[in-house]
């Protein structure tokens, strides 16, 4: 355990006007939308790798969660418009266990991450700045919610059952993959297989 480590100081700038630590990216190049409905809206890009630390580090404060638990409450406080991928998390994830700030134990074939008393030590010292950057990702995402659903209007399809039962399968399908990430060979391997049924279906391969 690296219980030294430090996670970059954190002043009260609004996280999304500030650069990606060390890249020089700021709003205006790490932002690059295609439109209100928040598709190519990349607030991860806006997240300072510290500010995502923290934010994963109050959700473990809440309660002990798998990666894909992290995800889908991202999800949920961004009202959908930030879902980050296991390839964002889980090495977030892994820099807490090493700085002695959560510790992992096996869960089935996944692994669950509880925040240890060094990491709410940590959190009680930086909750203003997590607190800042959770509550302005939960008003940028309910902006770009709306601004989905003004789109929508304008579009004529607020409401599009067909649409909306695509966006919803898509969003479970996506779910199940980064829940896929932990498991066994077999369990992806399997899910692979699906996958690809599924695929050469919509191909109308036979």
């Amino acid at each position: 355990m690296h219980h030294h480590h430090c996670m970059p100081h954190h002043d009260h700038t609004p996280w999304h006007m500030m650069g990606r630590a060390g890249t020089g990216r700021g709003w205006s190049r790490g932002h690059r939308g295609r439109g209100p409905d928040g598709g190519g809206f990349r607030i991860g890009k806006m997240l300072a790798d510290g500010d995502l630390r923290l934010v994963v580090l109050a959700l473990l404060a809440e309660t002990p969660r798998h990666g894909y638990d992290i995800i889908k409450a991202l999800e949920e406080k961004s009202s959908g418009i930030y879902s980050p991928s296991p390839g964002v998390v889980y090495p977030t994830l892994t820099y807490l266990e090493e700085a002695g700030y959560a510790i992992a134990a096996s869960d089935g074939n996944k692994r669950v991450y509880t925040i240890t008393d060094d990491g709410r030590a940590h959190l009680d010292e930086h909750r203003d700045a997590a607190d800042t950057v959770l509550a302005e990702m939960e008003r940028f995402g309910r902006k770009m919610a709306r601004a989905r659903a003004w789109y929508d209007w304008a579009e004529g399809g607020p409401d599009k059952p067909s649409l909306a039962e695509l966006d919803k399968a898509r969003r479970r399908l996506r779910a199940l993959i980064a829940d896929a990430i932990e498991g066994s060979d077999e369990e992806q391997k399997r899910l692979a297989d699906i996958l690809n049924r599924a695929a050469d279906e919509i191909l109308g391969k036979h």
